[in-house]
């Protein structure tokens, strides 16, 4: 089953992707906690993009696909259009590098890699997409 939501690249968007995430796999036999730890993870993507891609530009958007998949797993497409970044090449800190420089952020790409099973960024022409799949038994 697919799910499709479009947000504007503000952060005030956030609040509504994380409600239709989780309404999304609600109905899919998930634990609250898988729902929730792929929420945190989504959350994070779109919040970089808007933040970083997109400099919280509410004339610029995303689009976020849900596909679940009965007894694979569920992927999610990231699209957007704004300054391409590739998670897989994001060299993570150390939590002590992270601790001693007092550095706010830094952790959810940490969290994210985490999460997800598996990361692609794909760029064809000027959209991009960041591809992200977990690997969980759903209805």
């Amino acid at each position: 089953m697919k799910y499709k939501y479009t947000a504007s690249c503000s952060k005030d968007q956030l609040k509504g992707i994380r409600s239709f995430v989780n309404e999304s796999l609600n109905n899919h036999g998930l634990s609250d906690i898988d729902i929730s730890t792929l929420v945190l993870a989504i959350d994070e993507v779109c919040a970089n993009l808007m933040i970083h891609s997109h400099h919280c530009n509410p004339s610029h958007h995303l689009d976020l696909i849900i596909n679940v998949q009965t007894n694979k797993g569920i992927g999610f497409d990231i699209i957007d259009q704004g300054i391409g970044f590739d998670i897989n090449s994001y060299s993570e800190p150390s939590v002590n590098d992270l601790i001693e420089r007092k550095r706010k952020g830094g952790i959810g790409l940490i969290l994210v890699k985490k999460i997800m099973d598996d990361i692609q960024f794909v760029k064809i022409n000027n959209k991009n997409t960041c591809k992200l799949f977990k690997k969980l038994c759903v209805k």
